[in-house]
């Protein structure tokens, strides 16, 4: 790091604040000027300092006022400055997490097992990109125990980018499917790019978590060498069984622990697909020593929140709402769980997934024949996407379409599936439902 990066790091350690949004600025907090397509922190830097900021980081000097550092390039500055500052945390352990569906899910069950027994910081909301994590590890303090670091990609070596920023211990990869295929190409780029965690934590002698079920991971977790630095669920959580529970739409599981104790855990996630988001938390916990009743107790007090798997009991309906993002893999899993539960007047709205590139009409097309094939009579498909590929369903365009629809012909007492991308805004639609 730059002798002036090296003197802000000072500043810093204290105050502890970085923010790269002009319009919340705290006092004491360094501003890092970044830019998009559609705007230039820059222009807003000495606002930024008016406004409190103890100094500003640019790269145009064009814009320099008393208090900026000139750099070449901010976002690259932001990311050394984070990676200098997780180097700084020794008593840190930094577990990485990635994966194509669970991310988020797995990321806060984690949190609430380890927190059981440690001081534990885990990403906030979607902060999992090339700016997100960086952000997220100048949140740390040098008291946190574990950092949970969530980390996105959608385009090849998006992850090896983030490990080298972040430079995890511990890594879990939830699963691999076809997503963002517009980006990485092919499926098999998915699996390049998700892979680089392994790949970085084998060169760094790290240990990884994973589900010996699926045979992509246990694969990878072979073609990387981790001997006993790879830890299979099973070798924590045996004798898995979900339990089906009469008038119950949640997932509930009977399992062992470390051979020997058996346990139920009744969750709040809807869904047999997040049984695996589960066993996570369970072996990475006992793993940690985390005792087992507390393992228990954090599971099942998680209640998922921002439209994954939630369960939600309207005036009208019982709405199961996985809104928050969509790719093939993931419309398989909320269109197979609905299948399986009971429920009479069962309608799913389903809504178009973004970012497939060459491979959307193929993508889209396989889902309206899921549907089919699991036996779902009525669904509602919105989205271009889905134009052409409806059969008999219904098609909306857009939601707003379909919104005005449900104003004239309301859905009452129904069960109701609503799982789409995040662009779509499907949540719109709650309002009617």
């Amino acid at each position: 790091m730059d002798k002036e990066l090296s003197n802000l790091y000072r500043l810093f350690m204290q105050n502890g604040k970085v923010t790269t949004d002009s319009r919340t600025i705290e006092k004491g907090s360094i501003f890092f000027a970044l830019k998009g397509e559609n705007f230039n922190g820059n222009v807003f830097a000495k606002s930024a300092l008016e406004k409190g900021a103890i100094a500003a980081v640019i790269d145009n000097p064009d814009y320099y006022a008393e208090g900026c550092v000139v750099v070449k390039d901010v976002l690259k500055s932001l990311q050394e400055f984070a990676n200098y500052h997780r180097r700084q945390l020794v008593n840190t352990k930094v577990i990485g997490i990635t994966g194509t569906n669970g991310k988020t899910t797995t990321k806060e069950l984690i949190n609430a097992v380890l927190s059981k027994k440690y001081k534990v910081f885990a990403t906030k909301g979607n902060l999992n990109n090339h700016i997100g994590v960086p952000l997220t590890l100048l949140s740390l303090k040098s008291d946190i125990q574990f950092a949970i670091v969530e980390m996105g990609a959608s385009h090849l070596g998006d992850i090896w980018e983030l490990v080298s920023i972040a430079e995890p211990d511990y890594g879990i990869i939830t699963n691999i499917g076809r997503a963002h295929l517009g980006g990485f190409g092919s499926f098999e780029g998915v699996v390049s790019t998700k892979s680089e965690l392994y790949k970085y934590l084998s060169e760094k002698g790290g240990v990884v978590f994973f589900n010996q079920e699926n045979p992509v991971l246990s694969q990878l977790s072979e073609k990387f060498e981790f001997g006993e630095n790879a830890i299979r669920y099973d070798s924590i959580c045996s004798n898995v069984e979900i339990v089906k529970k009469s008038q119950s739409p949640f997932l509930n599981l009977k399992l062992s622990i470390d051979t020997k104790k058996e346990i139920e855990i009744n969750t709040s996630l809807v869904g047999d697909y997040n049984k695996e988001n589960v066993l996570a938390a369970v072996t990475i916990g006992r793993y940690f020593d985390v005792d087992v009743n507390d393992i228990k107790n954090a599971v099942e007090k998680y209640v998922p929140t921002n439209s994954r798997s939630q369960f939600l009991k309207t005036a009208h309906n019982t709405v199961i709402v996985d809104a928050y993002n969509a790719n093939p893999s993931s419309m398989e899993f909320s269109i197979r769980n609905f299948a399986n539960v009971d429920g009479v007047n069962k309608v799913a709205i389903l809504g178009e997934m973004l970012e497939l590139g060459e491979y959307s009409e193929k993508e889209h097309s396989r889902v309206v024949q899921f549907l089919e094939d699991m036996g779902i009579s009525n669904a509602i498909l919105i989205g271009k996407s889905f134009s052409g590929l409806q059969n008999r369903f219904m098609f909306f365009i857009n939601v707003d379409e379909c919104f005005k629809y449900l104003s004239k012909s309301p859905m009452r007492n129904s069960l109701i599936l609503l799982k789409g991308s995040r662009g779509v805004k499907l949540e719109k639609l709650m309002p009617l439902l």
